[in-house]
């Protein structure tokens, strides 16, 4: 076992049992259990399974545990929703393949990043993991021509994005799409991660792209090393919120990773605290072994402490997906998504804020041709609107 250097008190013990039930060893399992049975809330041990999407793999883990150690009740509840996600991961499998072959025909390049493929790259099997929707990854040249083609097969854009002199090509990453017959959602991205930022452009990943097969057909899929580096980036972008991204990150981590290719893209990429705190945080969490290409990570100063914050977003069931958010996660989130970046990010982040915003067109609406100015008069837009919100606090 690694010397723990997490403080991670905070943790509920529902969720430490998860974790131990994760682990998979038997005999720590019962040692945890001989001393807080008792105290074990088993309606928020499920509330946490189904939180943290990791029902699955709980299946798996309680199957080969005696009987007797969890209550029933809990047991046939987890395989309740472990066969449900069966069905979904089959469900979106078919449309998986369905969307390459339309793409394939239109001679449109798509990098699949999650779905059930991830399942099965990672866990060898589409049903160990679960996923609500499908996320493709495509050049943004064909942004346009993939959102006629979506629609002439069903699929509806959720209009969320407010935009003003196309600044969403670079703040965000994906638009939504919603099949209401179907009732499958897509994420269609152009950018790994919403900017500013450094990260590897579209034909940069499809040279590096691998292929895999679903029922005979090929899906393109990001390299392994590429999506090492993506999930990694995802999930801390999330504040590991969720255990199921941590278990990805072990998963691969026990699995043959090229670390000297991983060195070479984070140092292109200066994002090596990220890999330093999913390293830190799965070794505490889920016991995963340092190797040698993993030690550098562990002792980074900068990683242990991001890690320490991570442990926030596990205190409580946090869902930064849920609107509104709680005023106080949200600040922290703020704060927390700040100390991610690099210091090249925080100064393009600073600078972001002088370009124009939708919210500048909306306090003073100009026509289209006239937008430019708004990188002048932006200054002044900020300073009305935050008067106006005095005068009306």
């Amino acid at each position: 076992m690694n010397n723990p250097i997490l403080d991670i008190q905070t943790i509920p013990q529902e969720l430490m049992l998860i974790l131990e039930v994760l682990k998979g060893d038997e005999e720590d399992i019962t040692k945890f259990l001989s001393n807080k049975s008792e105290q074990i809330n088993w309606k928020k041990f499920l509330d946490l399974t189904i939180h943290h999407r990791v029902y699955p793999l709980m299946f798996l883990k309680l199957q080969k545990l005696k009987e007797g150690i969890v209550p029933k009740y809990v047991e046939q509840t987890i395989e309740g929703l472990y066969r449900r996600n069966v069905f979904k991961m089959l469900q979106l499998s078919s449309e998986m393949e369905h969307l390459a072959n339309i793409f394939h025909t239109n001679n449109i390049k798509t990098i699949f990043l999650k779905g059930p493929m991830l399942g099965s790259e990672i866990y060898g099997d589409v049903s160990m993991r679960t996923c609500g929707d499908l996320d493709l990854l495509i050049s943004i040249e064909d942004i346009n021509f993939i959102h006629t083609l979506l629609e002439s097969h069903g699929y509806l854009k959720d209009d969320y994005i407010k935009t003003v002199l196309e600044d969403w090509k670079w703040r965000h990453h994906h638009i939504t799409y919603h099949h209401k017959t179907k009732k499958i959602k897509i994420e269609i991205h152009w950018r790994l991660n919403p900017g500013p930022g450094k990260e590897p452009d579209f034909y940069e990943l499809w040279k590096r792209k691998r292929e895999m097969f679903f029922s005979g057909n090929p899906i393109y899929i990001l390299g392994r090393e590429d999506l090492f580096l993506f999930l990694v980036s995802h999930g801390a972008r999330h504040g590991w919120s969720r255990i199921r991204w941590l278990s990805d990150i072990h998963q691969m981590v026990t699995q043959e990773l090229n670390w000297r290719k991983i060195n070479s893209l984070i140092k292109k990429y200066d994002n090596s605290h990220l890999v330093g705190q999913a390293v830190i945080l799965v070794s505490e969490l889920l016991n995963s072994k340092i190797t040698d290409g993993m030690k550098n990570f562990h002792r980074d100063k900068r990683s242990i402490s991001l890690s320490q914050e991570a442990i926030f977003y596990l205190k409580d069931m946090v869902n930064l997906h849920d609107e509104p958010v709680d005023e106080k996660i949200f600040l922290y989130h703020k704060r927390y998504l700040y100390s991610l970046m690099s210091v090249q990010q925080k100064i393009l982040h600073l600078f972001s804020y002088l370009y124009p915003y939708h919210i500048d067109s909306v306090t003073l609406p100009l026509p289209k041709k006239l937008h430019f100015l708004y990188f002048i008069l932006r200054p002044f837009l900020c300073i009305w609107r935050k008067a106006k919100r005095q005068a009306f606090s």
